[in-house]
């Protein structure tokens, strides 16, 4: 049998000088024993696996809101995505993967109903009361140290600061990093940026493949990209007329293929000319260079991405379909907040207690983290059975 300390040695063995081992983790922040067979960062992904805002992440959205059909990515799906493409990542440039997919399957947990739309709403309706606007980095942080509930000894569920630093700091251009007390000084791992990276690229990619199944965008839209260009240059031009089902899912997976080649060759280079000697001196760098990823794209790629991102912007996102699902995701978020806020006591007893008084910040606070809470098709119940005088409550 396999114990603890013998991965532990055998990272020791295979990893790069600057991943993170798992024995050299900073700890957390209630002191547990060690397991006998897992390491604390394996110990960390099953946390994130067995909890319940990970289950929920299955009925939260991404571009395509949920009543629009099954196909389209959800938030876990888009995850476990995302915790893919990392591990493959990490694994080339000798990273620790449970630690990558440890943070991989947290970074999503504080999202709210609907996508990028859920999170605009919450974030105008808590800055027009002057209360710290809704980030969704914050939120995960918050579910993982403080409002899943699954130990008798402590809130949360007690993860390493490695995962923590992972989950405030994560950065793409939808994810702003938080500040939180005393993780603000501290310095991301090479595999949180490994995250951060691969959550980039699952976006653009699968954001085409949802993209054009919905018929909000067509190939014709994408033919001026320099990237959608290589990605077609590598498949059978025929497949295009004869199976164009088959013709999107081979683009797709050329253009992870491209970008992640690029990304591998890059980083790799990257990392020989820091010669970073460990952990220490990778996350001393990250807090050093904020704006700087170690883990990234040539500055090629990046420039072919960025303009393949802005007909996505253009075409996609702006396209009247999607413009009227997020209004209409908006729109049940403001309803949503401000019946509440007229009277909190429709709230549940767990959530809003009657022997307290609330001040209004926390008021605001309170009902912003129950619909953060909520999935898409809850969110849409809920909103049923407060408008619609024929549904029951």
């Amino acid at each position: 049998m396999r114990t603890r300390e013998d991965i532990e040695a055998l990272e020791e063995e295979i990893l790069a000088p600057y991943a993170m081992k798992s024995k050299d983790t900073a700890g957390r922040i209630y002191q547990e024993p060690s397991h006998d067979v897992r390491t604390c960062y394996q110990r960390d992904r099953d946390r994130v696996v067995h909890c319940e805002a990970f289950r929920k992440l299955e009925y939260k959205t991404q571009v395509f809101v949920i009543f629009e059909g099954d196909y389209y990515r959800t938030r876990l799906t888009h995850t476990i995505e995302v915790a893919q493409i990392a591990r493959t990542i990490g694994r080339a440039l000798q990273l620790n993967e449970d630690l990558i997919e440890a943070i991989a399957l947290a970074h999503d947990l504080g999202h709210p109903p609907f996508g990028h739309a859920g999170e605009g709403a919450l974030n105008e309706i808590m800055q027009s009361a002057h209360v710290p606007g809704f980030n969704h980095n914050v939120r995960s942080f918050e579910i993982v140290t403080k409002y899943e509930k699954r130990y008798p000894e402590f809130d949360g569920l007690n993860l390493t600061e490695e995962v923590l630093v992972g989950i405030l700091k994560h950065r793409t251009i939808y994810d702003r990093p938080g500040i939180v007390g005393e993780y603000a000084g501290k310095g991301q791992t090479l595999e949180a940026l490994a995250v951060d990276i691969a959550d980039s690229l699952a976006y653009l990619s699968h954001d085409i493949d949802d993209g054009i199944t919905s018929g909000c965008i067509s190939e014709d839209d994408l033919r001026d990209s320099n990237l959608w260009a290589k990605a077609y240059s590598r498949v059978d031009a025929t497949l295009e007329a004869r199976d164009r089902q088959m013709f999107k899912y081979q683009i797709v997976k050329a253009l992870i293929d491209i970008q992640m080649k690029d990304l591998l060759v890059t980083s790799s280079k990257r990392l020989q000319e820091l010669g970073l000697r460990s952990s220490r001196e990778a996350k001393e760098y990250n807090l050093q260079h904020p704006s700087e990823s170690v883990v990234d794209f040539s500055p090629t790629t990046r420039q072919e991405r960025d303009y393949l991102q802005n007909i996505l912007g253009k075409k996609l996102y702006h396209h009247y379909r999607v413009v009227r699902m997020t209004d209409k995701a908006r729109r049940i978020i403001r309803d949503l907040f401000e019946v509440y806020k007229e009277n909190p006591t429709q709230l549940p007893y767990s959530v809003y207690r009657r022997d307290r008084q609330y001040s209004d910040i926390e008021k605001y606070e309170t009902i912003g983290n129950y619909i953060a809470s909520m999935t898409d098709r809850f969110a849409l119940d809920e909103h049923k059975k407060l408008f619609d005088p024929y549904q029951k409550v």
